[in-house]
């Protein structure tokens, strides 16, 4: 866990990445709230906390008395909500960052490539 930013947070998210990366497959039932805060050490209601963000977004979902599972549709909905932060979060800064130093659009997918390239 990284310390700049609120645990239940960091829990979100890396409960997001495994159904991204498929290691939370939908259907699949997540470990508990007890789980989750033994496995981080960490208090019970942050857990919750960080579960609850995720099933008002939908990716989750509660069967009563058995436990919370990934909603059907959970990843395509994550990789576009990603996919669409990411021009902000990422791409923005990218060509700010080009344009200050004065690289054009072809020398910049020049490098992309070069990095992208085995």
């Amino acid at each position: 866990m990284d310390d700049s930013r609120p645990i239940f947070r960091q829990l979100a998210e890396q409960i997001e990445n495994q159904i991204i990366d498929g290691s939370l497959v939908e259907g699949a039932q997540v470990p508990s709230i007890n789980e989750f805060a033994a496995f981080h050490r960490i208090n019970p209601a942050t857990a919750l906390k960080g579960i609850t963000l995720l099933v008002e977004a939908g990716v989750l979902y509660k069967r009563r008395g058995i436990g919370m599972f990934v909603a059907d549709g959970a990843r395509a909905a994550l990789i576009a909500e990603r996919r669409q932060t990411f021009h902000v979060e990422f791409i923005r800064p990218l060509l700010a960052e080009a344009r200050a130093l004065g690289m054009s659009a072809d020398e910049l997918a020049d490098l992309i490539r070069k990095d992208t390239t085995p």
